[in-house]
């Protein structure tokens, strides 16, 4: 008996082991390209070649701001779009635990009752009226049933499938903590770009009001002049209505100004109220220089590269996980408990005592056409993550080299800009004494100070662009998050 037995249990594993191999020589191979991670040694136009990097330094000595700092830190603790990324990291970290739980064996506890009365003239109910349950007791009808006891299953990974799914599952939870990074980043640099336009927008106002005052002055002048017959109402008309038009940009500086404030406000999570800031010194800040290391730091500073790197390591393991399912699946099933038709006797042993274990493979044969459809799009997927994940280092180092030449084309601007305003400011002291001694008209004072108007403007402008080049490089290389 015990060498048929054997004999039986060989032939079982024998007959297993070739289907197996049947299997497997049948499932399909889809060979996917490897990324493409290369970058050049070194950016053009850059400062230096060495590795020094501004992406490692902290954003509060990178801004170096007290009032900036405080909005940031704000921001990192009320920004609704950053607690909702929060609360999908932990989503994703719970995905983790669960996914964990399917590779290991699932145990309950059930409990059953139930009544059945069957046919007389029945297998059974034959049986059962032909039957003592002991010695002179014949079975009840109806019958019932009483069952209490732990099941068990669990799936035995030998391809793998479920231990892949786990670690999928992973690389899916560290996506999203660097996509939370990525967020990180990209708020502390809107909130520095709309606190820069803040203090421009007050220096704007601050140029305008002092233009006022010298249109004004020469308003007065010029009806003195009229009263004098020096000078015509054309004149008088023209510089009014160049006063007018200040008045009116004034008020559409003032409206910037609220916006502006109000979109720091919501970016930090609360209601429109005034924003501390001191924009006294705006043109005078000096702009720091940017140190940018080199290209293959990207690959690690920037948490959109780090994101889509993990997010192509999910990819492939849910590539294995789709083609493990061409393979058999193994399952052990078991069960232990007390059953009897009457309570009493459920904690009589052994009589009451039931037991089963049963052992499945089950693998796919017939119309397989779903498990490669899902195995195609995964490897389709994986692809897709390829290029995606190429084109997103790709698109980092494009950002450093055009921030790279929008710097040091601005730095230019910015010097010319600074000497065109020099010497329209001088040329609104000449005009204006020239014209008090009538040896210049009005539209030339008009105009002297329009161009100097506009000049100082633009002074402004360059001057919070260079300032939004600097946080758009910090951010480009990846600073901000750490």
């Amino acid at each position: 008996m015990n060498k048929h037995i054997k004999s039986n249990i060989y032939k079982i594993g024998t007959i297993t082991a070739i289907a197996t191999l049947l299997f497997y020589s049948c499932v399909p191979v889809k060979n996917i390209r490897e990324e493409n991670t290369s970058l050049p040694e070194s950016y053009q136009n850059a400062v230096s070649t060495d590795t020094l990097n501004s992406a490692n330094i902290d954003w509060k000595s990178f801004f170096n701001d007290a009032h900036l700092d405080s909005l940031i830190n704000i921001a990192l603790a009320n920004n609704q779009e950053l607690n909702i990324a929060l609360q999908q990291v932990a989503i994703a970290k719970n995905e983790i635990k669960a996914r964990k739980g399917e590779y290991l064996p699932f145990v309950g506890l059930q409990a059953a009752g139930e009544v059945e009365k069957v046919g007389r003239y029945t297998s059974q109910g034959a049986n059962d009226a032909n039957t003592d349950i002991k010695p002179g007791e014949e079975f009840p009808e109806p019958l019932p049933n009483y069952n209490i006891g732990l099941s068990a299953s669990w799936e035995i990974d030998v391809w793998k499938k479920l231990r892949n799914s786990k670690k999928a599952a992973v690389m899916e939870y560290l996506s999203t903590v660097e996509g939370k990074n990525f967020m990180v980043t990209n708020l502390i640099s809107e909130i520095a770009d709309s606190y820069y336009e803040l203090q421009a927008l007050d220096n704007k106002l601050i140029i305008i009001e002092q233009n006022l005052e010298l249109q004004n002055s020469g308003l007065k002048t010029i009806k003195l002049q009229k009263q004098a017959a020096r000078a015509t109402e054309l004149g008088v008309q023209r510089l009014e209505a160049e006063v007018f038009k200040n008045k009116s940009e004034l008020f559409s500086v003032k409206q910037e100004i609220v916006e502006t404030e109000n979109k720091i406000n919501f970016l930090i999570g609360r209601t429109p109220q005034k924003i501390a800031r001191d924009s006294n010194g705006f043109i005078e800040q000096k702009i720091d220089t940017i140190f940018t290391g080199i290209p293959s730091q990207l690959l690690l500073n920037r948490p959109d590269i780090r994101q889509a790197e993990y997010e192509l390591a999910a990819a492939k393991l849910n590539t294995k996980v789709a083609r493990a399912n061409f393979y058999p699946a193994f399952t052990i099933r078991a069960g232990i408990g007390f059953e009897a038709f009457n309570t009493k006797y459920l904690t009589s042993t052994p009589e009451s005592l039931m037991y089963s274990v049963v052992g499945d493979m089950v693998a796919p044969l017939i119309n397989r056409n779903a498990i490669k459809a899902e195995y195609n799009t995964a490897n389709d997927r994986q692809l897709q993550v390829v290029f995606e994940y190429e084109k997103t280092i790709l698109q980092a180092y494009v950002d450093v080299a055009n921030e790279l030449s929008n710097i040091s084309n601005l730095k230019n601007s910015y010097n010319l800009k600074a000497q065109q305003v020099d010497a329209l400011t001088r040329s609104i002291d000449i005009t204006n004494k020239l014209f008090k001694s009538a040896r210049a008209d009005y539209m030339e004072v008009l105009l002297t100070q329009r161009d100097a108007l506009e000049s100082k403007m633009e002074l402004v402008e360059t001057k919070k662009d260079q300032l939004l080049a600097r946080v758009s490089m910090y951010r480009h290389l990846g600073g901000g998050w750490k």
